[in-house]
């Protein structure tokens, strides 16, 4: 009866190594993932300016972070221009080369 129990508990633990092998999330670490560029937050199609208000770098180019001013979804390139926009915005608006609504 104590074999059982022993074979038992080994096949039991063995089981349970398993479902544990499966269940851990693996980093992919090759070469090719670290070498493709990080995708963009948003599109151009989610904002309604065409360029960066900030640096004129155009909207199609890659945008990083948003903010929603007087009814418009302006778009940016990186937190940086973001910020520059939120010190003078009616000036930004002016420069960032809205779409026809």
């Amino acid at each position: 009866m104590k074999q059982l129990f022993v074979i038992a508990s080994v096949l039991f633990l063995a089981a349970c190594a398993n479902s544990n092998e499966k269940n851990e999330v693996k980093k992919d670490t090759s070469a090719a993932a670290a070498s493709m560029p990080m995708q963009a937050k948003y599109t151009a199609d989610m904002v309604d300016n065409q360029r960066d208000p900030s640096c004129g770098m155009p909207a199609k180019a890659g945008l990083e972070d948003t903010v929603h001013y007087k009814g418009h979804v302006i778009g940016f390139c990186s937190k940086e221009c973001k910020d520059a926009f939120l010190k003078d915005p009616e000036k930004g608006l002016t420069a960032a080369d809205l779409k026809k609504k």
